[in-house]
């Protein structure tokens, strides 16, 4: 868990940047309950098959998966639960017209703390084609091939 910017990282989503072209980057609130917060302050939480929905001008993501916080007992939630998004009214607007367009949707990048508050940052986010995936594996292995040979350079 990285701290950067009085912010505490819970979960990161690092297949969406390889399966999606991030357009716009919004930060939303998350509704949980008690036991969900605690079970977040302690790392518990999973994005990777997370998906967001907008529903009656309403944002919700499903398939968030949050352990139960194991001195919870009755009062945990079931952990892959339904969770309402809180974002102004204006950004929901702007989301719901635009995934109406061919290709889009809107994927969670990012589970944080932003001071005592659990945020989640989404993007607006355009589908990438096999033949994009590949070109961006491409692009990384010549990165890093990059900083190997800098490094030998450097050190020699």
């Amino acid at each position: 868990m990285a701290k950067e910017h009085g912010e505490k990282l819970i979960a990161n989503n690092k297949k969406a940047y390889h399966d999606y072209f991030i357009e716009d980057k919004f930060e939303a609130g998350i509704v949980l309950h008690g036991t969900e917060v605690k079970s977040l302050r302690q790392g518990h939480c999973s994005i990777k098959e997370a998906f967001i929905s907008i529903d009656k001008g309403e944002v919700f993501i499903q398939h968030m998966h949050i352990n139960p916080y194991e001195k919870g007992n009755i009062f945990n939630k079931d952990p892959l639960r339904t969770r309402k998004l809180l974002l102004h009214k204006s950004e929901i607007n702007k989301l719901s017209g635009r995934i109406k367009e061919k290709g889009y949707t809107i994927v969670p990048l990012r589970v944080y703390f932003s001071g005592s508050l659990a945020k989640i940052e989404i993007a607006l986010a355009k589908g990438k084609k096999l033949y994009d995936k590949r070109e961006s594996i491409a692009k990384k292995d010549q990165q890093r091939e990059a900083q190997r040979e800098f490094k030998i350079r450097n050190l020699g």
